[in-house]
C-alpha cells in the first residue's frame, strides 16, 4: 500500500470513528446524567424518580447539562480510539497469535489512548452533570468550569487529570472486551448480502453484547472522580470502600441499570455507524 493510500485508510478510519461516537453520544446522553446523579447519591429513590425529579426541576435541558464537552470530545475520542485500533491490530497481527488474542490486545491499547485524550473532558462532564442547584440558563460554561479546575486544581491528577489511573483501567478494559468480543465473533453474523435485515439485528445484538458485558468487572472504576479528595487510585478505592460499608453488590452496581442502557445499545450504535460510514467512504473516496 502506497503512502497515499495509508493516509486515504487513515482519513477514513477517523472520519467514520468520529461520526460514530458524535451520533452515539447525542442519541444516549441523556442516560449518562441520569447514571452519573445516581452514583453521585443526590436523594433518587431510583432511576425513574431521578428523571421524574430532573424534568420537573430543570426541564428538558437538564438531562443535556454537560453535553458540550462529550460533543467536543466525542469526535477526536472516538476517531483515536478506531484509528489506533486498525494500527494496533496490524502491529499485533501475527500467524502465531490467535485471532480474538489480536483483537482483544488491540483494543486495549487503543483504549489506553483513548483515555489519555478523554480525561479532562470527563472530569469537566461530571462536574456540570452534578449541578442541580442552577438552571441551564444560570448554569456556568463548560469553559468557565475548565479554567476553575484548572486555576483552583491544576492540569495534573489533581486537576483536570484527576482519576487518570481510572480512565486507564476503564477505558483500556471496555475497549478490550468490546472490540475483542466483536471482531471474534463477528463470522456468526449472517452475510449482508444474502440476508440484510438478519445481518442488521444479529450485528445490533453483538454489539449490545460488547457494550454491556464488561460492566459487572469494570464498574467498580465508573464512580465519579471529582467528589472524592483522594487522588491516588487505591486510596480513592478504600475511601469508596469505607463510605459505602456494609459494601454490598446492590451498592456497588448503583447506576447500573442507565449504564448498561447507554453501553449496550451506545455500543451497538457505535459499530454500526462506523462499519456504514467507512463503507460509504471507502466507495466514494
Amino acid at each position: 500500500m502506497s503512502v497515499t493510500d495509508k493516509l486515504k485508510e487513515g482519513g477514513r478510519q477517523i472520519t467514520a470513528g468520529g461520526s460514530a461516537g458524535l451520533v452515539e453520544v447525542c442519541l444516549m446522553y441523556p442516560l449518562d446524567v441520569i447514571k452519573t446523579r445516581l452514583q453521585l447519591g443526590q436523594q433518587d429513590k431510583g432511576m425513574m424518580d431521578c428523571v421524574v425529579k430532573t424534568l420537573k426541576n430543570e426541564g428538558i435541558g437538564g438531562f443535556y447539562k454537560g453535553i458540550l464537552p462529550p460533543i467536543l470530545a466525542e469526535t477526536p475520542k472516538r476517531a483515536t480510539k478506531f484509528f489506533t485500533f486498525e494500527q494496533y491490530k496490524i502491529a499485533f497481527t501475527h500467524s502465531e497469535i490467535p485471532m480474538p488474542v489480536t483483537m482483544s490486545f488491540a483494543g486495549l491499547f487503543s483504549g489506553l489512548t483513548e483515555a489519555i485524550v478523554i480525561c479532562p473532558f470527563e472530569v469537566v462532564k461530571v462536574r456540570l452533570q452534578a449541578d442541580r442547584k442552577s438552571s441551564v440558563k444560570e448554569q456556568r460554561s463548560t469553559a468557565a468550569m475548565a479554567r476553575e479546575i484548572y486555576k483552583t486544581e491544576g492540569f495534573g491528577t489533581s486537576g483536570l487529570y484527576r482519576g487518570l489511573g481510572a480512565t486507564l483501567g476503564r477505558h483500556g478494559a471496555w475497549n478490550m472486551v468490546y472490540f475483542g468480543l466483536y471482531h471474534s465473533c463477528k463470522e456468526i453474523i449472517p452475510d449482508a448480502k444474502q440476508n440484510p435485515s438478519a445481518n442488521l439485528i444479529g450485528r445490533i445484538a453483538l454489539g449490545f453484547t460488547a457494550g454491556s458485558l464488561h460492566l459487572f468487572s469494570t464498574f467498580h472504576s465508573t464512580w465519579p472522580k471529582v467528589e472524592f479528595k483522594d487522588h491516588n487510585l487505591i486510596r480513592c478505592r478504600e475511601s469508596i470502600a469505607e463510605l459505602c460499608k456494609p459494601f454490598h453488590w446492590c451498592t456497588r452496581k448503583k447506576g447500573l441499570l442507565p449504564k448498561v442502557m447507554r453501553l449496550g445499545p451506545g455500543g451497538a450504535v457505535m459499530l454500526i455507524v462506523y462499519d456504514e460510514v467507512y463503507a460509504w467512504l471507502k466507495k466514494n473516496t
